[in-house]
């Protein structure tokens, strides 16, 4: 799957919580949310990984810091961390268990499910609601362009024919 990194521009600097001039997105999903907060007259803050939560890691039993995605507060007073995630990624992996994909998609889920456990019980504890937004809710929700459809896979490089000589 390929992913679209770069440097969003934020259009409302008032409403954005944080360092206005470094917004990165690791996604092309991530940069429609920003889109969305940064147009959306019902957000009256927002901000991308400017929120860390510590966790622990269940496998290696570390403590590690959570970048959470997206810190949203609406006109009505409702507060949001948000995760950007593929739906996939939600629920453990499928697959042959002594595989090395299967047992990277098996420490990347439990890693998941660790930081997003501390992050409820952050955000339960300020009066807050954290969520997780995959591309069902970002359609629902119309966040993704008409149209989206999922991630392309990366194509190899097209080469011109060789020319005989």
């Amino acid at each position: 799957m390929k992913t679209y990194k770069g440097r969003y521009t934020v259009k409302n600097p008032k409403k954005y919580c944080g360092d206005a001039s470094d917004v990165i997105y690791r996604s092309g999903w991530e940069r429609s949310v920003m889109l969305w907060c940064d147009r959306n007259d019902q957000i009256v803050e927002w901000s991308s990984e400017e929120i860390v939560i510590p966790y622990r890691y269940d496998l290696d039993k570390s403590v590690r810091r959570y970048f959470v995605d997206f810190y949203i507060k609406y006109k009505n007073g409702k507060t949001l961390l948000v995760e950007v995630k593929p739906n996939k990624q939600t629920k453990p992996p499928e697959g042959k268990r002594r595989t090395k994909k299967y047992l990277n998609e098996a420490a990347t889920y439990v890693m998941n499910q660790n930081k997003w456990e501390s992050a409820k019980m952050f955000a339960e504890k300020k009066g807050w609601e954290f969520t997780i937004w995959t591309e069902v809710e970002l359609k629902k929700m119309g966040i993704l362009p008409k149209g989206h459809k999922k991630p392309l896979k990366k194509m190899p490089p097209y080469r011109k024919p060789k020319k005989k000589s």
